[in-house]
C-alpha cells in the first residue's frame, strides 16, 4: 500500500488525507500542535465558547462531498440555512438586514436606503454569472495544468473575459451602485480573502453570490463542528495522526518527494503533501530546493486583531454576523495595506454563535468574537496598539448600540498576528496566504503540486485556490485529481 504523508492537519490537510485515504492510499497525518484544526480551533472562557478561527459557513456541499452518502451527512452533519447573512451599522443610525430571501431582501433595501432595489439585486445577478462562469476554472481545477484550459467551460469563461472586470477594481465596478453604503456592503468581499477592494480586481464581485444567492449556515455546534466532523471522518478511513510531531525536513532524491524527517526519524512516503503554510514550506522544510521567488514574493493578505469577549447582556438587534462600517472605508485600507498601520475608526465584525446555539454562552449572555482587519507584518503589534485599538473598538460599538458595552464585559481572551503565526505558522500572521490586490493575483498562488519535485503536492489557505474553508477543501480535491 503506497504510503502518502500529509504535514498539518488543517481543513485542507484532513481532507486531503480523507480523499487520498478513500484511493487506497495509507496516510498519515503529522500535526505539531496537539490537535487537528489549524486555524479551525476553540477557546473556553469562564462559561463561554468562543470559535476561534473562521466564523462563516458557505457552501456546505463541499462537506458533504466528504461524507460516502447523503445519509450520513444528513445524520453526524447537523447544520442549517440562515435566513440572513447580516447586520449592518453605520454610525448615522442606517441600520440594514440582509436577509437572504429575495423579496424581504428589496424591502429591507427600501426601507433601509430608501431606493429603488434593482440594481443592487442586478448586481447580485451578475455576480452568480461570474461564479458559475470562473469557479470551474478558478475554484475546481488546478490553474498551472493546460487541461483546465483545454474544455467547454474554460472557452466560456474566456470568451466572457471583459463581462469578468479582470481589469477594474472592485470598488470602481460597485461605485455603479450610485450609493456609498450599497458600495460599502459589495467592497466588503475583497476581506473575505484579506485584500484591498480599491486595489484588488472586480472579478472578485463574485463572492457575494455565495452570501446572498447561495446562503448562508451554520453548523448546529459552531465552527468546530467541521473540525471534529472531518477528524472523525479520517478515523474511520484509517488515516493515522501524529500530534506534537513537527516535521522538520521534506525528503528529496532525484527529483522526487521520498518522505519527511522528524526530529528523532525520518519516514519514508510515496507522496508527501504540505499543508503548512508555503513560505515556511519553502523556508525551513525545503531549504536545499531553490525557493519560488514570484510566489513568496507577493504581498500578504490582511491578518486580524480578535477580542472575545463574554458580556453579561443581550442584545436583540444583533444577529450571528454583524459588521459595524468605518465612515472613510477608503482610508481604513490605505492604513492596512499601504501604512502598515491600524485605523482609529477600523470596521468591526462581530461574530455571537450563542444567537444560534444558546449552550454556547449563559442565560441572558453572550459570546461576542469581536475582529477588525490589520496588516500582517514581522513586527506584529505592540501591547499599546492593542490597548488603543480596543478602545476604538468599544467606541464604535457603544455608539452604535447606545449602550456603555465596557460594563458587561465578563471574559476576554485576545488573538493578534504575532499569536496566528505562532499557533498556526501563518507567515506574518496573514489570513489567507497572499492578498489579491492585482489582476494576475490568481495565477500567482503557488500551485498545488511542486514543478520539480514528483509526488510534492501543497494544499490549504496558502496555495490555489486560496483562503479560508471553501477554498481549502477545494484544494484537497484538486490534490486528489492531480494524483490520479
Amino acid at each position: 500500500m503506497k504510503h502518502a504523508a500529509i504535514i498539518g492537519a488543517g481543513v485542507g490537510g484532513m481532507a486531503t488525507a480523507i480523499r487520498l485515504a478513500r484511493k487506497g492510499f495509507r496516510c498519515t497525518v503529522f500535526e505539531a500542535s496537539e490537535s487537528t484544526g489549524g486555524k479551525l480551533k476553540e477557546i473556553k472562557q469562564g462559561k463561554y465558547r468562543f470559535d476561534a478561527g473562521p466564523s462563516l459557513f458557505t457552501l456546505p456541499e463541499l462537506i458533504k462531498e466528504l461524507y460516502e452518502s447523503p445519509t450520513d451527512f444528513q445524520e453526524h452533519f447537523p447544520y442549517q440555512k440562515l435566513d440572513r447573512s447580516c447586520h449592518y451599522f453605520w454610525e448615522d443610525r442606517t441600520r440594514f438586514i440582509a436577509w437572504n430571501d429575495p423579496n424581504k431582501l428589496r424591502e429591507s433595501l427600501k426601507k433601509s436606503f430608501n431606493i429603488d432595489p434593482d440594481p443592487f439585486m442586478d448586481q447580485l445577478k451578475k455576480s452568480q454569472k461570474q461564479y458559475d462562469l470562473l469557479a470551474p476554472l478558478f475554484i475546481e481545477k488546478s490553474l498551472h495544468k493546460a487541461s483546465t484550459f483545454l474544455n467547454m467551460k474554460a472557452a466560456k469563461a474566456i470568451a466572457n473575459m471583459p463581462f469578468l472586470n479582470l481589469g477594474t477594481s472592485m470598488n470602481a465596478v460597485n461605485e455603479k451602485l450610485n450609493h456609498p453604503k450599497l458600495v460599502q456592503i459589495m467592497n466588503r468581499y475583497a476581506t473575505y480573502n484579506g485584500s484591498d477592494p480599491f486595489q484588488a480586481p472586480g472579478v472578485l464581485n463574485m463572492i457575494p453570490h455565495l452570501e446572498f444567492n447561495i446562503g448562508t449556515f451554520f453548523p448546529k455546534k459552531g465552527m468546530i463542528q467541521i473540525q471534529k466532523s472531518l477528524k472523525k471522518l479520517a478515523d474511520e478511513a484509517g488515516v493515522t495522526f501524529e500530534f506534537n510531531s513537527p516535521v522538520e525536513r521534506i525528503l528529496h532524491q532525484s527529483g522526487c518527494a521520498i518522505g519527511v524527517k522528524l526530529k528523532n526519524q525520518e519516514v519514508a512516503a510515496d507522496l508527501v503533501v504540505s499543508n503548512a503554510d508555503v513560505h515556511p514550506t519553502y523556508h525551513h522544510l525545503l531549504p536545499d530546493v531553490e525557493a519560488p521567488k514570484k510566489h513568496l514574493q507577493q504581498e500578504r493578505s490582511s491578518s486580524a486583531l480578535i477580542f472575545y469577549w463574554g458580556v453579561r447582556k443581550t442584545f436583540d438587534e444583533l444577529h450571528l454576523h454583524n459588521i459595524f462600517f468605518a465612515e472613510d472605508y477608503a482610508s481604513e485600507f490605505e492604513k492596512i495595506f499601504k501604512s502598515k498601520k491600524l485605523h482609529d475608526d477600523p470596521t468591526v465584525y462581530v461574530n455571537i454563535t450563542s444567537k444560534m446555539n444558546p449552550e454556547d454562552a449563559p442565560d441572558g449572555c453572550e459570546n461576542w468574537f469581536v475582529m477588525i482587519n490589520v496588516p500582517a507584518t514581522d513586527q506584529g503589534l505592540t501591547s499599546s496598539d492593542i490597548a488603543e485599538a480596543k478602545e476604538h473598538i468599544l467606541d464604535k460599538i457603544s455608539r452604535n448600540l447606545n449602550f456603555n458595552v465596557r460594563e458587561i464585559i465578563e471574559e476576554e481572551a485576545v488573538l493578534h498576528p504575532k499569536l496566528i503565526e505562532q499557533k498556526t505558522s501563518s507567515y506574518m500572521g496573514s489570513l489567507y496566504g497572499t492578498s489579491s490586490n492585482n489582476r494576475m493575483s490568481a495565477f500567482m498562488r503557488h500551485p498545488n503540486f511542486h514543478p520539480k519535485l514528483k509526488g510534492l503536492y501543497f494544499a490549504g489557505g496558502s496555495v490555489h485556490p486560496g483562503g479560508g474553508i471553501p477554498l481549502c477543501l477545494s484544494s484537497a480535491k484538486i490534490i486528489e485529481e492531480l494524483v490520479d
